[in-house]
């Protein structure tokens, strides 16, 4: 009898290991995986010509490539202002799906679905959480204690794991809503919103900055804009540390130009999006392209009457212009199409904006010389069908063999490069295309 006993308990544990494949990934102190999980990577892993819908394999990015916190050190090294700033590391994450899976609708929760779609198709997103990479870098002061970067990332290896068509993303959505209020319940919700309030919590799961009360320093006197720009960005991520931001968050520079004295001051914010508004003086003409848009956000404003700010040099209230521009350019660049107008009556413009797939070129936008300007591939579109009282979700996503798919909740399919451009566009994802 004992003998059996411990046969059935050598097998259950064989047995439970096989099942709870996400709670196992684990690092040793040299930030390699230790054996066992190479075994178990190997066994759910397949060769193109055993498994007709292939294997996902993310891109190999080098560490030189790419710059960013450290994984073996306790204390993370600030990423650089201008150079690329997500660390990967020198590895090669293998699934057998292909991510082709759609996702339960919980209830009006199609704008949940389509960004969780976006993110699983963006390969820095996706290495991060199916290596399990992201474990070395949860915060223990988080408000979450990383639960949600944990659900998360449960939830992409269900995704990507290639043993089901469907996923039901109820334990995900529960820990959003512990992590945000505002999406407890099943109401409608914007998914561009959703998106800020589920990145800033994983960035809060993740973040390795310092606590406590922010202290902003006093830039030295006679700094140029390139420097005062790093000094700006060494202060953020020296309180804001995270693979989340080094992945998604850039940096606008604002100048304040005194129309009497001349007198221009600079500031620099960083930015997790752009929501550029679509110009009005386009609309029905036919002719509104992503780069019209850029021209409005990024055109010379007069601040005047009631929004005259102070002059440092008059010290006193002046008529000034004010224009932005872009400093650091993230290696995500999430673009929100600003179709939902809050003046007087909710409203929504339902006019085609063209966006390039492959090649978006932003360099006229930006901040000067110093600021690198790379060229971005779409990756991901949510898009919104409908009006302000009832719509739907959907998303666009390229997906690991190079084919684009939509995903309408449980529902995916392919689609044609051609059909990508539409009205319904209303938040964008464009990765950078890596450095040559």
């Amino acid at each position: 009898c004992s003998v059996s006993c411990i046969h059935l308990s050598r097998f259950l544990c064989r047995l439970i290991g096989r099942s709870t494949i996400p709670s196992r990934f684990k690092y040793s102190s040299s930030g390699r995986k230790n054996t066992e999980i190479d075994q178990i990577v190997s066994k759910y892993s397949r060769t193109p010509s055993t498994d007709p819908k292939g294997t996902l394999t993310t891109n190999s990015l080098k560490s030189r490539d790419i710059a960013g916190p450290s994984t073996r050190s306790h204390r993370p090294r600030s990423p650089s202002l201008y150079g690329n700033s997500v660390l990967l590391q020198d590895t090669t994450v293998q699934n057998a799906g292909s991510g082709l899976v759609g996702l339960k609708n919980l209830g009006n929760t199609c704008f949940m679905n389509s960004i969780l779609q976006c993110l699983s198709h963006s390969a820095l997103v996706r290495e991060l959480f199916l290596s399990r990479r992201y474990k070395t870098q949860l915060s223990s002061t988080s408000k979450m204690q990383g639960k949600l970067a944990e659900e998360f990332a449960n939830l992409l290896t269900d995704i990507w794991s290639g043993k089901c068509d469907t996923v039901s993303p109820n334990k995900f959505k529960s820990t959003v809503a512990k992590s945000a209020p505002r999406f407890v319940g099943y109401s409608q919700q914007d998914s561009q919103e959703f998106l800020r309030f589920f990145l800033e919590g994983l960035h809060e799961d993740l973040n390795r900055g310092s606590r406590g009360k922010r202290k902003m320093e006093e830039p030295p006197e006679g700094l140029s804009d390139a420097e005062l720009a790093e000094h700006r960005w060494k202060d953020y991520v020296l309180y804001d540390n995270s693979q989340i931001v080094n992945i998604f968050v850039g940096l606008l520079k604002s100048t304040l130009a005194c129309s009497f004295c001349g007198h221009k001051s600079v500031t620099f914010d960083p930015f997790w999006d752009l929501s550029l508004p679509l110009p009005r003086s386009s609309i029905g003409s036919g002719g509104l392209s992503l780069k019209s848009c850029f021209e409005e956000f990024t055109q010379e404003e007069i601040l005047d009457g009631d929004e005259k700010p102070t002059c440092e040099k008059c010290k006193k209230r002046q008529k000034c212009t004010k224009q932005f521009s872009i400093e650091r350019y993230p290696p995500m660049l999430v673009i929100h199409l600003k179709r939902f107008s809050e003046v007087r009556y909710r409203s929504k413009l339902s006019t085609r904006v063209d966006f390039p797939i492959e090649n978006l070129d932003l360099s006229s936008f930006a901040s000067s010389s110093h600021s690198s300007a790379p060229k971005y591939d779409l990756v991901g579109v949510s898009n919104h069908s409908g009006n302000t009282s009832s719509g739907h979700y959907i998303a666009y996503c390229k997906t690991s063999s190079n084919t684009w798919h939509r995903f309408s909740d449980t529902t995916v399919g392919q689609i044609s490069s051609s059909d990508i451009v539409t009205s319904e566009a209303y938040v964008l994802f464009y990765e950078r295309r890596p450095n040559r």
